[in-house]
Protein backbone atom coordinates (compact mmCIF):
# COMPACT_ATOMS: atom_id res chain seq x y z
CA UNK A 1 0.00 0.00 0.00
CA UNK A 2 0.93 3.33 -0.67
CA UNK A 3 -0.20 6.62 1.67
CA UNK A 4 -2.42 7.36 -1.78
CA UNK A 5 -4.47 4.35 -1.05
CA UNK A 6 -7.61 4.37 0.97
CA UNK A 7 -6.23 2.00 2.95
CA UNK A 8 -3.07 3.36 4.14
CA UNK A 9 -5.11 5.90 5.48
CA UNK A 10 -7.41 3.89 7.83
CA UNK A 11 -3.93 1.97 9.11
CA UNK A 12 -2.26 5.50 10.07
CA UNK A 13 -5.79 6.56 11.49
CA UNK A 14 -6.44 3.18 13.32
CA UNK A 15 -2.64 3.57 14.76
CA UNK A 16 -2.75 6.76 15.60
CA UNK A 17 -5.88 6.13 17.55
CA UNK A 18 -4.40 3.76 19.13
CA UNK A 19 -1.14 5.23 20.35
CA UNK A 20 -3.54 8.48 21.78
CA UNK A 21 -6.07 5.60 23.37
CA UNK A 22 -3.46 4.18 25.09
CA UNK A 23 -1.67 7.33 26.39
CA UNK A 24 -5.26 7.89 27.38
CA UNK A 25 -5.93 4.73 29.04
CA UNK A 26 -2.72 4.66 31.36
CA UNK A 27 -3.75 7.46 33.67
CA UNK A 28 -7.68 6.33 33.41
CA UNK A 29 -7.69 2.57 33.35
CA UNK A 30 -9.28 2.29 36.99
CA UNK A 31 -11.49 5.12 36.70
CA UNK A 32 -15.59 5.50 36.09
CA UNK A 33 -17.02 5.59 32.87
CA UNK A 34 -17.48 9.51 32.42
CA UNK A 35 -13.54 9.74 33.60
CA UNK A 36 -12.30 7.74 31.04
CA UNK A 37 -14.62 9.20 28.00
CA UNK A 38 -13.20 12.63 29.44
CA UNK A 39 -9.44 11.47 29.32
CA UNK A 40 -10.39 10.56 25.75
CA UNK A 41 -11.29 13.92 25.00
CA UNK A 42 -8.61 15.78 26.96
CA UNK A 43 -6.10 13.52 24.89
CA UNK A 44 -7.32 14.75 21.38
CA UNK A 45 -8.49 11.14 20.64
CA UNK A 46 -11.20 12.82 18.85
CA UNK A 47 -9.62 16.11 17.34
CA UNK A 48 -10.72 15.64 13.74
CA UNK A 49 -7.98 18.02 12.10
CA UNK A 50 -7.70 15.81 9.19
CA UNK A 51 -4.91 17.93 6.96
CA UNK A 52 -2.22 20.29 7.92
CA UNK A 53 -3.83 20.63 11.59
CA UNK A 54 -2.94 18.32 14.50
CA UNK A 55 -3.59 18.37 18.43
CA UNK A 56 -0.94 21.47 20.10
CA UNK A 57 0.85 18.73 21.80
CA UNK A 58 1.76 17.01 18.35
CA UNK A 59 4.34 17.42 16.50
CA UNK A 60 3.56 17.47 11.96
CA UNK A 61 5.88 14.35 11.43
CA UNK A 62 3.19 12.64 14.30
CA UNK A 63 -0.06 13.59 12.00
CA UNK A 64 -1.54 10.49 10.37
CA UNK A 65 -0.63 10.04 6.62
CA UNK A 66 -3.04 9.88 4.73
CA UNK A 67 -5.93 10.83 6.91
CA UNK A 68 -6.55 13.93 4.79
CA UNK A 69 -8.25 11.49 1.74
CA UNK A 70 -10.47 10.11 4.04
CA UNK A 71 -14.18 11.16 4.76
CA UNK A 72 -15.27 12.21 8.14
CA UNK A 73 -16.93 9.24 8.63
CA UNK A 74 -14.32 7.01 7.62
CA UNK A 75 -11.93 8.90 10.11
CA UNK A 76 -14.28 8.33 12.77
CA UNK A 77 -14.64 4.79 11.86
CA UNK A 78 -11.00 4.14 12.19
CA UNK A 79 -10.57 6.04 15.47
CA UNK A 80 -13.07 3.56 17.17
CA UNK A 81 -11.21 0.76 15.79
CA UNK A 82 -8.04 2.34 16.88
CA UNK A 83 -9.56 3.20 20.16
CA UNK A 84 -11.04 -0.63 20.93
CA UNK A 85 -7.11 -1.87 19.26
CA UNK A 86 -5.88 0.05 22.16
CA UNK A 87 -7.54 -2.25 24.90
CA UNK A 88 -10.64 -0.33 25.70
CA UNK A 89 -13.45 -1.96 26.78
CA UNK A 90 -16.17 -2.42 24.39
CA UNK A 91 -18.64 -0.96 26.38
CA UNK A 92 -17.07 2.01 26.21
CA UNK A 93 -15.85 1.94 22.70
CA UNK A 94 -19.89 0.89 21.97
CA UNK A 95 -20.50 4.26 23.99
CA UNK A 96 -18.56 5.89 22.06
CA UNK A 97 -19.71 4.65 18.33
CA UNK A 98 -23.33 5.40 19.57
CA UNK A 99 -22.59 8.86 20.34
CA UNK A 100 -20.60 9.86 17.12
CA UNK A 101 -23.17 7.40 14.43
CA UNK A 102 -26.73 7.49 16.34
CA UNK A 103 -26.54 11.21 17.04
CA UNK A 104 -23.67 13.46 15.96
CA UNK A 105 -23.30 12.55 12.20
CA UNK A 106 -27.82 12.70 12.03
CA UNK A 107 -27.39 15.46 13.83
CA UNK A 108 -24.84 17.09 11.70
CA UNK A 109 -27.26 16.80 8.42
CA UNK A 110 -29.92 18.46 10.37
CA UNK A 111 -28.56 21.36 12.42
CA UNK A 112 -25.21 21.74 10.75
CA UNK A 113 -21.65 21.81 12.44
CA UNK A 114 -22.58 23.31 16.06
CA UNK A 115 -21.02 22.64 19.18
CA UNK A 116 -23.38 19.71 20.87
CA UNK A 117 -23.73 18.00 17.93
CA UNK A 118 -19.53 18.12 17.11
CA UNK A 119 -17.78 18.26 20.91
CA UNK A 120 -16.67 14.71 22.31
CA UNK A 121 -16.24 16.59 25.40
CA UNK A 122 -20.04 16.27 25.60
CA UNK A 123 -21.34 12.75 26.66
CA UNK A 124 -25.12 12.54 24.72
CA UNK A 125 -27.73 9.76 24.98
CA UNK A 126 -30.62 8.51 22.73
CA UNK A 127 -33.46 8.40 24.71
CA UNK A 128 -36.28 6.80 22.60
CA UNK A 129 -37.28 3.55 24.32
CA UNK A 130 -40.08 2.77 27.15
CA UNK A 131 -41.05 0.32 29.50
CA UNK A 132 -43.90 -0.53 26.84
CA UNK A 133 -41.05 -1.10 24.11
CA UNK A 134 -38.74 0.80 21.28
CA UNK A 135 -39.07 -1.03 18.03
CA UNK A 136 -43.01 0.23 18.38
CA UNK A 137 -42.38 4.16 18.37
CA UNK A 138 -45.87 5.54 17.71
CA UNK A 139 -46.67 3.84 20.79
CA UNK A 140 -44.75 6.05 23.52
CA UNK A 141 -46.40 7.73 25.67
CA UNK A 142 -43.87 10.63 26.81
CA UNK A 143 -45.39 13.98 25.28
CA UNK A 144 -44.37 17.14 24.72
CA UNK A 145 -47.32 20.24 24.84
CA UNK A 146 -46.78 23.20 23.13
CA UNK A 147 -47.13 26.30 25.50
CA UNK A 148 -47.81 29.54 24.70
CA UNK A 149 -44.49 31.14 24.89
CA UNK A 150 -43.61 28.70 21.66
CA UNK A 151 -42.02 25.86 23.72
CA UNK A 152 -42.95 22.67 25.23
CA UNK A 153 -43.54 21.10 28.39
CA UNK A 154 -42.00 17.86 28.63
CA UNK A 155 -43.43 15.05 30.72
CA UNK A 156 -42.76 11.03 30.59
CA UNK A 157 -40.17 8.35 30.93
CA UNK A 158 -37.69 6.99 28.60
CA UNK A 159 -36.00 3.66 29.69
CA UNK A 160 -32.87 1.22 28.59
CA UNK A 161 -30.79 4.53 27.40
CA UNK A 162 -26.97 4.73 27.14
CA UNK A 163 -25.25 6.68 29.19
CA UNK A 164 -28.54 7.89 30.84
CA UNK A 165 -27.06 7.96 34.25
CA UNK A 166 -24.43 10.37 33.08
CA UNK A 167 -24.79 11.77 30.22
CA UNK A 168 -24.86 15.96 29.74
CA UNK A 169 -27.83 16.41 27.05
CA UNK A 170 -30.14 13.91 25.25
CA UNK A 171 -31.87 13.49 22.40
CA UNK A 172 -35.68 12.73 23.47
CA UNK A 173 -38.46 11.61 21.01
CA UNK A 174 -41.68 12.89 22.05
CA UNK A 175 -45.18 12.91 21.42
CA UNK A 176 -46.55 16.03 20.23
CA UNK A 177 -49.76 15.32 18.70
CA UNK A 178 -52.08 12.16 19.85
CA UNK A 179 -53.19 10.59 16.61
CA UNK A 180 -51.09 7.39 15.88
CA UNK A 181 -49.76 8.95 12.40
CA UNK A 182 -46.01 9.48 11.52
CA UNK A 183 -46.45 13.08 12.11
CA UNK A 184 -47.57 12.83 15.63
CA UNK A 185 -43.80 12.35 17.10
CA UNK A 186 -41.18 15.43 17.35
CA UNK A 187 -37.41 15.10 18.80
CA UNK A 188 -35.80 17.62 21.31
CA UNK A 189 -31.93 18.09 22.41
CA UNK A 190 -32.29 18.22 26.53
CA UNK A 191 -29.72 19.82 28.71
CA UNK A 192 -30.01 17.44 31.75
CA UNK A 193 -28.55 19.81 34.27
CA UNK A 194 -32.54 21.57 34.18
CA UNK A 195 -34.59 21.45 36.67
CA UNK A 196 -37.17 18.49 36.98
CA UNK A 197 -35.19 15.69 35.15
CA UNK A 198 -34.37 12.54 37.09
CA UNK A 199 -31.66 10.33 35.52
CA UNK A 200 -31.65 6.82 37.36
CA UNK A 201 -28.70 5.07 39.29
CA UNK A 202 -27.26 2.87 36.58
CA UNK A 203 -29.35 -0.80 35.79
CA UNK A 204 -27.69 -3.72 36.92
CA UNK A 205 -26.78 -5.84 33.61
CA UNK A 206 -24.62 -8.72 31.80
CA UNK A 207 -23.66 -7.07 28.56
CA UNK A 208 -21.50 -4.60 27.96
CA UNK A 209 -21.29 -3.39 31.51
CA UNK A 210 -18.76 -0.72 31.21
CA UNK A 211 -21.43 1.66 29.83
CA UNK A 212 -23.97 2.48 32.07
CA UNK A 213 -27.72 2.43 31.14
CA UNK A 214 -30.25 4.13 33.09
CA UNK A 215 -33.74 5.60 33.12
CA UNK A 216 -34.26 9.00 32.28
CA UNK A 217 -37.96 10.83 33.31
CA UNK A 218 -39.09 14.25 33.21
CA UNK A 219 -41.42 15.60 35.48
CA UNK A 220 -42.95 18.65 33.75
CA UNK A 221 -39.75 19.98 31.93
CA UNK A 222 -40.07 23.12 30.45
CA UNK A 223 -38.33 23.17 27.25
CA UNK A 224 -37.22 26.76 25.13
CA UNK A 225 -38.59 26.90 22.21
CA UNK A 226 -35.12 26.66 20.31
CA UNK A 227 -34.55 23.06 21.52
CA UNK A 228 -36.60 20.95 19.06
CA UNK A 229 -34.92 19.66 16.42
CA UNK A 230 -36.27 20.62 12.93
CA UNK A 231 -39.93 21.14 12.84
CA UNK A 232 -43.01 19.55 14.74
CA UNK A 233 -43.94 16.40 13.57
CA UNK A 234 -40.84 15.22 12.15
CA UNK A 235 -39.47 13.27 14.75
CA UNK A 236 -40.01 9.86 13.10
CA UNK A 237 -38.08 11.20 10.45
CA UNK A 238 -34.85 12.11 12.45
CA UNK A 239 -35.11 8.51 14.35
CA UNK A 240 -35.39 6.82 10.50
CA UNK A 241 -32.04 8.95 9.75
CA UNK A 242 -30.85 7.55 13.56
CA UNK A 243 -31.68 4.15 12.97
CA UNK A 244 -29.91 4.04 9.32
CA UNK A 245 -26.87 5.34 10.88
CA UNK A 246 -26.59 3.12 13.81
CA UNK A 247 -27.52 -0.03 11.85
CA UNK A 248 -24.78 0.72 8.89
CA UNK A 249 -22.07 1.90 11.60
CA UNK A 250 -22.76 0.70 15.25
CA UNK A 251 -21.21 -1.99 15.15
CA UNK A 252 -17.88 -0.53 14.31
CA UNK A 253 -17.32 -0.84 18.48
CA UNK A 254 -16.03 -4.47 18.00
CA UNK A 255 -13.51 -4.20 15.21
CA UNK A 256 -10.73 -3.15 17.65
CA UNK A 257 -11.26 -5.47 20.30
CA UNK A 258 -12.14 -8.39 17.74
CA UNK A 259 -8.62 -7.98 16.38
CA UNK A 260 -7.45 -8.17 20.15
CA UNK A 261 -8.97 -11.24 20.88
CA UNK A 262 -7.74 -12.76 17.75
CA UNK A 263 -4.14 -11.73 18.16
CA UNK A 264 -3.99 -13.10 21.67
CA UNK A 265 -6.07 -16.26 20.22
CA UNK A 266 -2.86 -16.70 17.49
CA UNK A 267 0.00 -16.07 20.13
CA UNK A 268 -2.26 -18.90 22.09
CA UNK A 269 -2.56 -21.08 19.85
CA UNK A 270 1.12 -20.90 18.54
CA UNK A 271 2.75 -21.32 21.76
CA UNK A 272 0.48 -23.62 23.57
CA UNK A 273 2.13 -26.88 23.92
CA UNK A 274 -0.77 -29.51 23.50
CA UNK A 275 -0.33 -33.48 23.03
CA UNK A 276 3.42 -33.27 21.92
CA UNK A 277 3.31 -30.66 19.76
CA UNK A 278 2.11 -27.13 19.40
CA UNK A 279 -1.64 -26.28 19.51
CA UNK A 280 -1.81 -24.23 16.41
CA UNK A 281 -0.52 -27.55 14.60
CA UNK A 282 -3.82 -28.97 14.49
CA UNK A 283 -5.91 -28.64 11.30
CA UNK A 284 -8.72 -27.71 13.62
CA UNK A 285 -7.29 -25.62 15.60
CA UNK A 286 -5.87 -23.69 12.20
CA UNK A 287 -9.35 -23.66 11.09
CA UNK A 288 -10.81 -22.22 13.45
CA UNK A 289 -8.90 -19.37 13.47
CA UNK A 290 -8.88 -19.53 10.46
CA UNK A 291 -12.83 -18.63 10.46
CA UNK A 292 -11.85 -16.08 12.90
CA UNK A 293 -9.66 -14.17 10.77
CA UNK A 294 -12.73 -14.22 8.15
CA UNK A 295 -15.31 -12.94 10.40
CA UNK A 296 -13.47 -9.84 11.48
CA UNK A 297 -12.17 -9.63 7.47
CA UNK A 298 -15.89 -9.43 6.25
CA UNK A 299 -16.73 -7.52 9.20
CA UNK A 300 -14.45 -4.82 8.79
CA UNK A 301 -14.89 -4.97 4.80
CA UNK A 302 -18.38 -4.21 5.50
CA UNK A 303 -18.44 -1.47 8.23
CA UNK A 304 -16.13 0.84 5.92
CA UNK A 305 -17.65 0.10 2.82
CA UNK A 306 -20.87 1.82 4.86
CA UNK A 307 -18.62 4.73 5.50
CA UNK A 308 -16.79 5.16 2.68
CA UNK A 309 -20.22 5.34 0.94
CA UNK A 310 -21.81 7.84 3.70
CA UNK A 311 -18.75 9.58 2.96
CA UNK A 312 -19.52 9.89 -0.80
CA UNK A 313 -22.76 11.51 -0.13
CA UNK A 314 -25.35 8.35 -0.62
CA UNK A 315 -28.20 9.26 1.60
CA UNK A 316 -28.31 7.03 4.35
CA UNK A 317 -32.44 6.62 4.22
CA UNK A 318 -31.28 4.99 1.00
CA UNK A 319 -29.11 2.48 2.50
CA UNK A 320 -31.64 0.93 4.82
CA UNK A 321 -31.77 -2.58 3.59
CA UNK A 322 -27.65 -2.23 2.85
CA UNK A 323 -27.61 -0.84 6.74
CA UNK A 324 -30.02 -3.59 7.55
CA UNK A 325 -27.69 -6.43 6.52
CA UNK A 326 -24.39 -5.11 7.43
CA UNK A 327 -25.60 -5.04 10.74
CA UNK A 328 -27.24 -8.60 10.91
CA UNK A 329 -24.12 -9.75 9.37
CA UNK A 330 -21.40 -8.31 11.77
CA UNK A 331 -23.35 -9.20 15.02
CA UNK A 332 -23.80 -12.77 14.11
CA UNK A 333 -20.18 -12.76 12.68
CA UNK A 334 -19.17 -11.03 16.13
CA UNK A 335 -20.72 -13.85 17.98
CA UNK A 336 -19.37 -16.72 16.06
CA UNK A 337 -16.38 -15.24 16.63
CA UNK A 338 -16.34 -14.99 20.23
CA UNK A 339 -17.27 -18.75 20.43
CA UNK A 340 -14.39 -20.19 18.16
CA UNK A 341 -12.20 -17.70 20.91
CA UNK A 342 -13.91 -19.13 23.56
CA UNK A 343 -13.45 -22.86 22.53
CA UNK A 344 -9.79 -22.61 21.44
CA UNK A 345 -9.13 -21.01 25.15
CA UNK A 346 -10.16 -23.39 26.89
CA UNK A 347 -11.56 -23.59 30.55
CA UNK A 348 -9.18 -19.87 30.66
CA UNK A 349 -11.91 -18.31 28.89
CA UNK A 350 -14.18 -18.38 31.74
CA UNK A 351 -11.71 -17.41 34.23
CA UNK A 352 -10.92 -13.84 34.93
CA UNK A 353 -7.16 -12.34 34.76
CA UNK A 354 -6.25 -15.56 32.87
CA UNK A 355 -5.13 -12.94 29.77
CA UNK A 356 -7.94 -15.28 27.46
CA UNK A 357 -11.43 -14.76 28.99
CA UNK A 358 -14.15 -14.95 26.60
CA UNK A 359 -16.98 -12.28 26.57
CA UNK A 360 -19.98 -13.80 25.16
CA UNK A 361 -22.40 -12.18 26.29
CA UNK A 362 -21.84 -8.70 24.94
CA UNK A 363 -21.62 -9.86 21.34
CA UNK A 364 -24.67 -12.13 21.86
CA UNK A 365 -26.46 -8.38 22.93
CA UNK A 366 -25.28 -7.16 19.57
CA UNK A 367 -28.37 -8.70 18.13
CA UNK A 368 -31.01 -7.09 19.77
CA UNK A 369 -29.85 -3.48 20.09
CA UNK A 370 -30.42 -1.22 16.98
CA UNK A 371 -33.48 -2.98 16.28
CA UNK A 372 -33.50 -6.72 16.70
CA UNK A 373 -32.03 -8.83 13.83
CA UNK A 374 -35.40 -10.65 13.11
CA UNK A 375 -36.84 -7.08 12.79
CA UNK A 376 -34.42 -6.03 10.28
CA UNK A 377 -34.45 -9.34 8.55
CA UNK A 378 -38.34 -7.98 7.65
CA UNK A 379 -36.60 -4.72 6.55
CA UNK A 380 -34.15 -6.80 4.18
CA UNK A 381 -37.29 -9.13 2.84
CA UNK A 382 -39.41 -5.86 2.30
CA UNK A 383 -36.94 -4.15 0.26
CA UNK A 384 -36.68 -7.29 -1.77
CA UNK A 385 -40.18 -6.78 -2.73
CA UNK A 386 -42.06 -9.52 -0.39
CA UNK A 387 -46.14 -8.23 1.03
CA UNK A 388 -44.60 -9.04 4.72
CA UNK A 389 -45.42 -6.17 7.46
CA UNK A 390 -44.07 -5.73 11.08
Amino acid sequence: MTDGDPRAGVDAVVTHATRLAESALAGADQADFRTRWKAFTARGVWDEAPSDEAPSDEAPSDRPPGAARLGPVTRSVATIEGIGRAGTDAGLCYAMASQRFGIQFPLRSVLGDTETTESGDVLLCHALTEEGGGSDPLSMATRAERQEDGGYLLTGTKSFVTAAPVADTALVFARTAAERTPFALSAFLVDLSAPDIEQSAPFPKTALTEVPMGSLTFHGVRLAPGSMVGEEGSGLGLLTLTTAWERALLLSYALGPMRRVLDRTVEWCATREHFGRRMGASHVVAARVADMALALHRSRELVYRMAARLDAGERPRQLAADAALTKISVAEDYLMFSRQAAQLGGVRSFIEDSGLTADLTSPMAASVYAGPNDLLRITVARELGLPVEN
